[in-house]
């Protein structure tokens, strides 16, 4: 990263800019410009060949659901209705013993219900074979739960091979998914569990989950068992996973600022599984339906609010950048160009990043530094200050404090770079957000513990 990545945050025009796109030159002031036009995974196979457009979302409906274990009088969960939006993230929160991971096991029946049904999109799942619902459901557990005798490549296509198929297109969908987690292909299909980190382990549990391109992906605790920065760094994909697949997510969490930051609906749970409050992340924190929605929140809801601002809603600044095959000359050729002609982007006038052949940063340097280099290291800078465009605005700043830079990288999907973010940025529209005005709350889904319930139709 460079050096002294320093300047006002000077907003900039984001219309895209292109020049000098062969692969030996460095190029203009890039970023602040949308990428989901270019092909991805999602898009081609890995011959090249159109792939299949993928499941979205499905609708969830639990219809009076009960769970009673045998040799309790009060149920685990009773009685509970609950709509799951399709392509929605609902969060399950809630303290120890509030049946949240009851509720969640329930739904690819890993734990039976006592009573009521659960509708997978207009279907009834209660009573089809359990075995062939959970190869329709994506699942995943803290520490990605994977196979430690089969490698990387086995453990994601497990559930394909279970399916029928064929090794080149579970191949395929293998090294498509391993690029969806930000893991190079090449690099870890061959490896074991035991050669990975934390988060890579349960970047390939998601992976795993995902194999199927199952309609439904159900998280319990994912993050739990990794460190603060990794943790981060993980939400952070899957906030980007799924705003490019578009899957229904519902996930269990103990934190609620991991719920606040990932969810689209909350759901707050009380001992026996009674729904205390289902609704949006603002309206939970603005308006708590109890006492004991308002103790579990815990002090600081109005700094807590400040999580639901994202990246994307400030100020993307362009950054020059250059191809990392282009080597450290040409970069600095291409900085003191920009620099003499005046075109280098205020803020890091003084730096350039570094992109691979997918347009991926992998290093960021300044001026001086260029001079010191012959080539660029082989390896990508694991400590670049890299926030994703749907990252919090206060994940921004946590990122530039412990990298000591006034500056971020932000990335979008498949962790294309789009621009850089500077601290005054961030800080302005951290205030424009505290001082906004309320805007009008959408319709929050069905959620409660009585009677019966009669089902809309979407």
């Amino acid at each position: 990263m460079p050096e002294n990545p320093t300047g006002p945050a000077a907003p900039q025009d984001r219309t895209p800019q292109t020049t000098g796109s062969s692969a030996g030159a460095a190029t203009a002031p890039t970023g602040a410009q949308p990428t989901d036009t270019q092909p991805t995974g999602a898009d081609m196979s890995s011959n090249g060949a159109p792939a299949d457009a993928g499941s979205q979302g499905a609708s969830i409906l639990l219809r009076e659901i009960t769970k009673t274990y045998p040799g309790q009088k009060k149920p685990a969960v009773g009685g509970l209705t609950m709509e799951i939006p399709a392509g929605s993230t609902v969060m399950l929160v809630g303290p120890s013993g509030c049946g949240k991971t009851t509720t969640l096991k329930m739904i690819n029946r890993l734990i039976e219900p006592t009573d009521g049904s659960i509708i997978l999109g207009d279907e009834d799942i209660t009573t089809m074979d359990a075995d062939k619902l959970r190869r329709r459901i994506g699942y995943v557990i803290q520490a990605g739960g994977l196979f430690p005798h089969m490698t990387v490549a086995a453990n994601i296509g497990i559930v394909p091979k279970m399916l029928g198929w064929d090794k080149q297109r579970i191949a395929d969908r293998v090294d498509e998914l391993l690029d969806l987690v930000s893991l190079d292909p090449g690099t870890y299909r061959g490896r074991y569990p035991k050669e990975l980190s934390g988060g890579q382990q349960q970047r390939i549990g998601v992976a795993r989950a995902l194999a199927a391109d199952p309609p439904v992906l159900l998280m319990d605790e994912p993050f739990g068992a990794v460190d603060p920065i990794t943790r981060q760094r993980l939400q952070d994909e899957l906030i980007s996973i799924q705003a490019e697949l578009k899957k229904t997510i519902v996930c269990v969490t103990h934190d609620f600022d991991e719920a606040v930051k990932l969810g689209d609906w909350i759901a707050i749970f009380a001992e026996g599984g009674r729904l205390v409050q289902y609704d949006s992340p603002e309206q939970i924190l603005k308006h708590p339906a109890n006492d004991f929605v308002e103790n579990f929140i815990g002090s600081g809801a109005g700094l807590k609010q400040l999580t639901l601002s994202r990246v994307a809603d400030a100020e993307v600044r362009e950054a020059l950048t250059s191809p990392v095959d282009a080597g450290p000359a040409a970069a600095l050729e291409a900085l003191r160009t920009a620099q003499a002609a005046g075109t280098a982007p205020a803020g890091t006038e003084d730096s350039i990043v570094v992109l691979d052949s997918r347009q991926r940063p992998v290093h960021w340097f300044s001026a001086r530094q260029l001079e010191r280099l012959s080539a660029f290291p082989d390896r990508p800078d694991e400590d670049l200050p890299v926030v994703g465009e749907r990252a919090s605005l206060n994940d921004a700043l946590d990122t530039m404090l412990v990298s000591s830079t006034s500056n971020a990288i932000v990335t979008g999907g498949r962790d294309r770079f789009l621009g850089v973010i500077g601290v005054e940025t961030v800080m302005d529209a951290i205030t424009s957000a505290r001082s906004a005005g309320a805007e009008q709350a959408p319709p929050s889904p069905l959620g409660e513990n009585t009677g019966p319930v009669e089902v809309t139709s979407p």
